[in-house]
């Protein structure tokens, strides 16, 4: 498929830009001539061939998307929330997939072996995650324990100097190329324990996930755990769920600001496509009911960037909440699903085409509106944080 020109042009339909420092705006920047000149013209081919594009990283690594928020010394950017929420829009403007790749890179291992890690498992692993030359990966759903992930199976049983770990765990993005995984699994004593397991390890695969219609150029695959054997100096000093759902409030994070990437990719090709496509012997942007899907459109994408911009500024000052972070992802989600599918009505056929990217941002918005927390169990955060009532059980 010949590659076409990514002519994408950023709304910001309340001048947000004037709320941007100048780093932050440059920063943007760098990642968005990075998705134009390297995602764009190749991701199509491999989202249709469901292969992942292993050579983007290092070069992601070398862009600083990789843990943009650790400090230096340990090899990160040292940036703040809105730099990195401004990164993850970007990605994901691409593709989900690519932005999942960072994501999880970051906020899901980095972040906890930074955040939970000795001195020595920091120097260890986060500058080879920093530059790419290492991927990592996630473990805490499995096949059985998706929204309740008390109720985990994978389990760790000491032996010495070292823990024998055993169990599985599903849907982990980045899981067949990962040199490193972060895993959650149960003591003897029933805590919820991070241990951090290496490629290499006898009793350790990764089998790939295959056959999916949505992410598929982002990697997909099991841990699969057969009495392996974890030093104990592997094991993070976090017990309980605190530990995975620390490292999943910053990756929501990001996944609300790359959502609205999403949607932003989607509203500009509609724009673009209405201004260019006659029907009735004029533009079909000059109707009213594709008028009203555009008007929809950016005023959503409006609303979630403030909501963003806002978080990320709380998140800054150390004052947001896993609950307000919730709300922003799943807001992020939602409009992202919504535009999409109206702006796939707009393009009518060409809409499921590969020569435009929305059928694609479609099916990825489908999981991304899943993992890390469903649409349904986000919903239920926030109507606990403001009654006080657990719906849960």
């Amino acid at each position: 498929m010949a590659a076409k020109t990514d002519q994408f042009v950023s709304p910001d339909y309340f001048v947000l830009d004037e709320l941007l420092t100048e780093e932050q705006k440059l920063i943007r920047e760098s990642v968005r001539n990075y998705v134009k000149k390297e995602i764009s013209p190749i991701i199509e081919d491999y989202a249709q061939r469901a292969e992942f594009p292993e050579h983007i990283v290092k070069q992601l690594g070398e862009l600083g998307c990789f843990g943009p928020t650790i400090p230096v010394e340990y090899g990160g950017g040292g940036l703040d929330y809105i730099s990195y929420g401004l990164m993850m829009q970007e990605l994901e403007r691409g593709d989900s997939g690519v932005r999942s790749t960072a994501s999880v890179q970051g906020s899901l291992v980095m972040f906890p072996i930074y955040e939970y890690g000795s001195e020595e498992q920091r120097h260890k692993y986060l500058p080879k995650l920093a530059s790419g030359e290492w991927l990592g990966c996630f473990g805490l759903t499995e096949p059985d324990h998706g929204s309740n992930p008390a109720g985990m199976l994978t389990n760790i049983k000491d032996a010495g100097d070292h823990v024998i770990l055993n169990g599985a765990k599903m849907w982990i993005s980045n899981a067949p190329f990962s040199q490193v995984a972060v895993v959650w699994a149960k003591d003897e004593q029933g805590d919820i324990r991070g241990v951090i397991v290496e490629r290499g390890m006898k009793g350790f695969s990764t089998p790939t996930t295959h056959g999916k219609w949505s992410l598929r150029a982002s990697a997909t695959g099991e841990l699969v755990f057969d009495n392996v054997q974890v030093p104990k100096e592997n094991i993070l000093n976090i017990k309980g769920l605190k530990g995975p759902l620390s490292c999943l409030t910053r990756a929501r994070y990001g996944i609300a600001w790359g959502s609205v990437g999403a949607a932003m990719d989607c509203y500009d090709t509609a724009l673009r496509y209405s201004l260019e496509r006659v029907q009735f012997d004029r533009p079909i942007g000059g109707f009213q009911l594709q008028q009203k899907k555009l008007a929809e459109m950016i005023t959503e994408i409006t609303k979630a960037q403030l909501l963003n911009w806002r978080l990320g500024v709380l998140m800054n000052e150390h004052k947001a909440t896993p609950q307000q972070v919730s709300m922003a992802k799943r807001n992020g989600c939602e409009i992202a699903a919504d535009i999409a599918r109206d702006a796939r009505q707009m393009l009518g056929g060409m809409g499921i085409t590969g020569e435009y990217a929305i059928m694609r941002h479609m099916m990825n918005i489908e999981s991304v509106i899943t993992y890390e927390g469903t649409h349904d169990i986000h919903l239920l955060i926030t109507g606990m944080d403001v009654t006080g009532l657990n719906a849960f059980k």
